[in-house]
């Protein structure tokens, strides 16, 4: 399914809003660090995920960072199975 123009517009202005930008960098450092210790690869079908959510606040803290599938990480958002909400430490 194609993106109207107006979504493009809209996705184009929201990805290059100063708070998505630095959230993007959090994220992005979080990956380097965790490919850095050897708990994730390139290519390896995991994601570093935030506990709490940079966009609810949480932090670059190891401790609020898990490595997951990008099934488990990505996947809720589609409804897809592999996510369980009651299985997710908090």
């Amino acid at each position: 399914m194609k993106d109207s123009p107006q979504k493009k517009n809209y996705d184009t202005k929201y990805e290059s809003s100063p708070e998505q930008i630095k959230n993007r960098e959090e994220r992005n450092k979080a990956r380097y660090d965790a490919e850095r210790d050897g708990k994730v690869k390139k290519g390896d079908g995991k994601d570093v995920d935030h506990k709490k959510p940079l966009a609810n606040g949480g932090s670059n803290s190891a401790s609020n960072q898990r490595e997951v599938t990008e099934k488990t990480n990505r996947g809720w958002r589609k409804g897809q199975s592999g996510y369980d909400p009651s299985k997710q430490k908090k």
